[in-house]
């Protein structure tokens, strides 16, 4: 017995060191809650649609006539100015120097020719009694007539300084708005440096850029649509200008479109959606197909996939799906997937092949939440049950009969 005993009591400790030594069992993996969606199709309703800004269709970048120091600016940013009023202006004090010289050598032009047609006449009468020859006159002739030369040479010049010292001031020569100023006072600056830039009043274009395979389908009177950008308005404009060549950076074609004067337009500078009327999406008008928001979507190696779920097991699988196009935020599916799949719509990326999972719901009333549910685990065969299903957060139905989609072109 005692034999016994130690014997039993030896197999009792070696099993708890084994039980001890072994490795614990893996936890079971948890059941995730997903959101899903039932695939279905609908129409491909996505047109094309280009980011614009809004412009002056004269847009003048206005600089002194003349060079110099800039001694005051009257003109600030966003201001509206009129035709005549004074933008900026020059130290004059140079040209009103060159105007008094100018008008000093007026004077001595003037005496100089005022002597030389003295000359002339006293020389005409001596002719007259036959006391000097012809070639004499002559003589006298000529210089009084290079005398006259010389006073209009210096009344020009005159004329000239006079404009110079105009030029001092720079002037707006039509009304609009200060878009930018480009010079400030105490700057010295030559004869035609942008001081201030002006956007004239009157009609405005929204400019925008399309790619190459695209510029052929604007021609200039072509009507689009503007959509603001901070305002939910669309205003009528028409194609004015189509851009000859590419931008040497972007490659892109530069756009005009006027803005219908009926309208009242956007600030300038504002950022606006230019919608071509008349454009076609690529033979996609009507098109009923497949679509998914990209969070239903994943990398899985150098494909994209999305997880599939299995109603009779609640697993999911990984489905391969071959994506053609993008409709606004949902992804166009060509193939892959069958209306009436359930697809899981909200984190994929924490889901493994053969996974369980749960349908998520957010809180509801018990019973609500009961009938939702079996409206889809039921497959929505009927209109009350569609219905219902549609309700539940997180799920939607077809739109249309079950069909294989076309792929988008």
């Amino acid at each position: 017995m005692r034999k016994i005993i130690f014997a039993l009591a030896g197999a009792g400790v070696a099993g708890m060191l084994l039980v001890a030594c072994s490795k614990p069992a893996p936890p079971e993996e948890p059941i995730r809650a997903v959101r899903v969606m039932t695939v279905g199709v609908n129409p491909f309703s996505s047109g094309y649609e280009y980011a614009g800004e809004v412009r002056a269709q004269v847009e003048s970048r206005l600089g002194f006539r003349v060079g110099g120091k800039i001694i005051k600016r009257q003109a600030e940013l966003g201001q509206r100015v009129k035709a005549g009023q004074i933008l900026a202006q020059l130290d004059p004090q140079d040209y009103k120097l060159a105007a008094d010289a100018a008008r000093a050598q007026l004077r001595a032009a003037a005496t100089n020719r005022d002597l030389a047609a003295a000359d002339y006449k006293r020389y005409k009468e001596l002719k007259d009694q036959n006391f000097i020859s012809s070639a004499e006159l002559e003589r006298r002739d000529t210089t009084f007539k290079a005398a006259q030369a010389q006073y209009e040479q210096a009344q020009s010049q005159l004329a000239v300084q006079g404009n110079q010292a105009t030029y001092a001031s720079l002037v707006a020569d039509v009304a609009g708005v200060v878009t930018a100023i480009e010079a400030e006072p105490g700057q010295v600056v030559t004869a035609g440096t942008p001081v201030v830039r002006i956007a004239a009043d009157g009609v405005r274009d929204v400019v925008f850029s399309v790619p190459e395979d695209k510029v052929t389908s604007f021609k200039p009177g072509m009507p689009v649509k503007v959509r603001g950008w901070a305002q939910d308005t669309q205003l009528s404009a028409a194609v004015r200008e189509v851009g000859a060549s590419a931008d040497l950076a972007t490659r892109t074609y530069q756009i005009k479109a006027a803005l219908s004067a009926k309208d009242t337009a956007p600030p300038l500078g504002a950022t606006v959606y230019v919608l071509p009327q008349g454009l076609g999406g690529g033979g996609t008008e009507g098109l009923q197909v497949i679509k998914l928001p990209t969070s239903a979507l994943r990398r899985d190696g150098n494909t994209s996939a999305v997880w599939v779920l299995d109603k009779a097991s609640m697993t999911v699988k990984s489905q391969t799906v071959q994506i053609a196009t993008a409709d606004g935020n949902d992804a166009v599916i060509a193939a892959g997937l069958q209306p009436g799949m359930l697809v899981v719509s909200a984190g994929v990326h924490v889901l493994s092949p053969g996974q369980k999972v749960s349908i998520y719901q957010e809180k509801m009333p018990p019973g609500q939440a009961n009938q939702a549910q079996t409206a889809i685990n039921s497959g929505a065969n009927d209109a009350a049950a569609v219905k219902l299903a549609a309700s539940a957060p997180g799920t939607s139905v077809p739109t249309a009969p079950p069909a294989v989609a076309p792929a988008a072109k």
